[in-house]
């Protein structure tokens, strides 16, 4: 499993490195619905519209009733094989409101019907917000649709990348949209926020928490070593010691406002994630730790993709040559690019496999791994910024420890 940086096109790993024929699959559990393929804003940094791949032009805009119902079909059939009790539908776009609820509604209830009487369906809509009412939110509640906003800051100023394609803020309806959802209880998902360097990060989370979401994930912005992100001086791909670290350095300046908040703390689901994986737990995100992914893609034309964040890679990247007409969700999990995050700390790169913080960091996210030609079988573009901001917590873990001592096994 070693980077052949002479290959083709297509990278060499996974593509053409790895056999996934003998290798035991974990069953998906999160099931990413495209509603619709386009979107009514044009931020600058969208990994779907400015990314190398350009395959949502050629793609319904909306999906049709028939595929949602093979979709909901082979979701029914995967639950029922596997034995699941439970699985996670994300309602994805584009933007998914901009046919209205319906859609959203009639994906959601064909899932149900399709599944075992006794798995549990979990339905979230992610949304710019922009198109969300009080009306919206009653029907999407009515099914018991979860909501999750994704923004960049809580003002118009932090939010001011998230244009709409007349170059008008999207600010006004987001904001509208934040104080609906805070009087929702239950039905709040929380907020998504990609960081941006150039926002204090102080700022960034106070002005986000006064919105009172539930929880917030912070992204780290989609970039690889072919394409490396603001801020980052391209590199050769690898684990580079001493090396700038202004991600995570941003993110532990968070970490410290968060842990030492007087009173209950807002979920912030990185932090949270690292805190329990250096208490030994297992990891149930795909920006950190080794577990294996389960999530796959239904696009708004049935075929079946692995995660939009490879598009950030190259064009094709997400692609598995399947769709729910013809190919069911196992002969997903046998495609090279499903298996790879499957493999845990077999799937990663020399450098992350002797690194001291692996079992935390676990390679980092995918997409951020790729460099041209070679692939997916490196550190992570972050990987300087992952293992500062674990480091830096695990400090704090300590310090908060009895009489301040470390375990033999922390990383910091």
């Amino acid at each position: 499993m070693t980077a052949d940086t002479t290959a083709g096109p297509v990278p060499h790993w996974p593509h053409r490195a790895l056999d996934a024929s003998n290798l035991t699959p974990v069953p998906l559990r999160q099931f990413v619905l495209k509603v619709h393929s386009r979107c009514n804003l044009a931020c600058d940094y969208c990994y779907i519209y400015r990314s190398p791949d350009t395959s949502w032009r050629e793609r319904p805009a909306r999906v049709a009733e028939e595929t949602m119902a093979r979709a909901a079909d082979r979701i029914g059939e995967h639950a029922a094989a596997h034995g699941l009790d439970r699985i996670r539908v994300e309602l994805h776009g584009g933007e998914p409101l901009l046919a209205g609820p319906g859609p959203l509604l009639a994906y959601t209830r064909a899932v149900r019907r399709a599944v075992p009487a006794d798995c549990e369906v979990l339905p979230t809509v992610q949304t710019n917000g922009t198109l969300l009412t009080g009306t919206v939110l009653d029907r999407l509640g009515d099914e018991g649709i979860r909501v999750g906003l994704s923004l960049d800051g809580g003002n118009a100023r932090l939010d001011g990348r998230r244009l709409g394609h007349d170059g008008r803020p999207s600010w006004p309806a987001a904001s509208r949209a934040a104080a609906l959802l805070a009087r929702r209880g239950a039905q709040y998902a929380g907020i998504l926020s990609t960081i941006d360097l150039a926002g204090d990060p102080r700022e960034v989370y106070t002005s986000l928490l006064a919105l009172d979401p539930p929880g917030l994930d912070f992204l780290l912005p989609h970039a690889n070593w072919g394409t490396p992100p603001a801020g980052k001086r391209p590199a050769r791909p690898g684990r580079h010691r001493p090396h700038p670290a202004p991600y995570g350095q941003w993110l532990a300046e968070v970490f410290d406002l968060w842990w030492h908040a007087d009173g209950l703390r807002t979920r912030v689901r990185l932090f949270t994630e690292i805190l329990a994986l250096l208490l030994g737990s297992r990891s149930t995100a795909e920006a950190v730790g080794l577990s294996p992914m389960a999530a796959i893609v239904v696009d708004t034309d049935g075929a079946i993709e692995q995660v939009d964040s490879l598009k950030s890679a190259y064009a094709g990247a997400p692609e598995t040559g399947l769709d729910v007409f013809a190919n069911s969700f196992d002969q997903a999990l046998r495609h090279p690019g499903v298996a790879a995050r499957q493999l845990g700390e077999q799937g990663l790169a020399p450098e992350c496999r002797g690194c001291p913080v692996l079992r935390v960091c676990g390679g980092g996210n995918y997409a951020h791994r790729y460099a041209p030609n070679s692939g997916f079988l490196h550190p992570s573009v972050y990987c300087a910024d992952l293992e500062h901001l674990i480091r830096h917590i695990a400090r704090r873990l300590c310090d908060a420890g009895d009489n301040g001592h470390c375990s033999p096994t922390c990383p910091h």
